[in-house]
């Protein structure tokens, strides 16, 4: 392997990643093991290892907590999630060390394929059952109907049980060479947890001034066909129903960022992304900052959680996951990112995740729930949106 797949840069300043280099950013995936933490986007890949300073529990907003740390540690970098609860303890550490590479995209070596999952058997436990979550949807709709709110995101799991411990670096491979554009992580949450995925939405980034958010909303499964996966897109694209669950949402992140910007462009309507397993309905949204004192991490945690995995309005679609879904989403639809103490930074709707502990890997998938939803559609949405993770291990539904 050549010296610059290896190069270690200990507090890298974010905006010098490590020259180009065929290798460069696999070797970092390479290199991951679940004591480190591993960060991959559109712009930079990312290796952090040990723990120079934890961001404890505390009082007041964690973006203060982090930017007082990060003032104490000169160069440094911030890496981890927040949950989806924010009063909840964060995962975020500035590491002893950290190797950044170019995006995963920008290495050719990508394009070789992981290793296939094992031969296995699985212990599939569904919590909520289908038809229990459908109900719920039922519920939520009829409210709506009722004109409690608008929107809900509810969320259901699927506890995957192993005979063996799992391979948590095999999975991550997996994850970063099927979908090598999005978002991918795998990090400790707590001692024998780790936090994985493959997100394809950026909550915010910043680079100097510039700010870009890139919501999703409005979803459908992809196809093996090609023909029948072209018309699932165009479909997607015309779904008044899809069309109006994406604009709440754009709303919600073009209110939420206007108050920091000085000028902010909303396109006029949606685009489609897609993911091995989604169709997504796509705006992205970019703002000329008005302060610099205001962090990525900052404005991440002032959009979040967007009408994407929350609901609207905000504390009664709250109120309803809690009634609803039966368990902690702990950092499912958090943030995941990194920051530096410039302000700069990249943070991550925390979608398409597992959490793996021991032989059990516990995946999440939530669904944007409206007037016009249908119960059956978005136990199906779930469902697909399962299959993220389920690929990654060899498991099925």
């Amino acid at each position: 392997m050549s010296t610059a797949a290896h190069e270690v840069a200990t507090h890298r300043t974010m905006d010098e990643p490590a020259h180009p280099a065929v290798g460069a950013a696999t070797a970092l995936l390479d290199d991951y093991r679940p004591d480190t933490r591993f960060l991959a986007t559109p712009t930079r890949t990312l290796l952090a290892g040990g723990v120079r300073h934890e961001i404890s529990p505390g009082d007041g907003p964690v973006a203060r907590r982090v930017a007082a740390a990060l003032a104490r540690h000169p160069g440094s970098t911030v890496i981890g999630a927040i949950p989806f609860d924010p009063s909840a303890a964060p995962a975020l550490v500035i590491p002893e060390t950290l190797r950044s590479a170019p995006a995963l995209t920008a290495d050719p070596l990508i394009a070789l394929p992981a290793a296939s999952p094992p031969p296995g058997r699985w212990e599939i436990r569904p919590e909520p059952e289908p038809e229990v979550y459908a109900r719920g949807v039922r519920s939520a709709v009829d409210r709506m109907w009722q004109g409690e709110f608008s929107k809900v995101v509810l969320a259901r799991t699927l506890a995957l049980t192993g005979r063996d411990p799992l391979d948590i670096p095999a999975m991550l491979q997996r994850l970063a060479r099927r979908d090598p554009a999005g978002y991918t992580f795998a990090l400790p949450t707590r001692p024998g947890r780790t936090l994985l995925g493959a997100s394809p939405e950026l909550l915010v980034s910043r680079r100097g001034n510039l700010l870009v958010s890139n919501p999703l909303a409005g979803s459908t499964p992809r196809s093996p066909d090609l023909a029948e996966d072209v018309r699932r897109a165009a479909a997607l694209l015309q779904s008044a129903k899809d069309l109006h669950e994406h604009a709440v949402v754009v709303d919600a992140v073009h209110q939420g960022m206007a108050l920091h910007c000085s000028t902010i462009e909303v396109p006029a309507r949606p685009t489609l992304i897609r993911t091995a397993a989604m169709w997504h309905l796509s705006t992205t949204v970019t703002g000329v900052l008005k302060s610099p004192e205001v962090s990525a991490l900052e404005l991440a945690c002032s959009l979040h959680p967007t009408p994407a995995v929350c609901g609207t309005p905000t504390a009664l679609a709250r109120s309803v996951i809690r009634e609803t879904e039966p368990f902690d989403r702990g950092f499912f639809t958090g943030v995941v990112g990194w920051g530096n103490a410039d302000g700069d930074g990249e943070w991550v709707v925390t979608i398409r995740c597992a959490e793996a502990e021991g032989r059990t890997l516990r995946l999440y998938a939530g669904a944007g729930v409206v007037s016009a939803s249908e119960p059956g559609a978005e136990t199906a949405e779930t469902a697909a949106k399962f299959r993220t993770f389920l690929n990654a291990v060899g498991a099925e539904l």
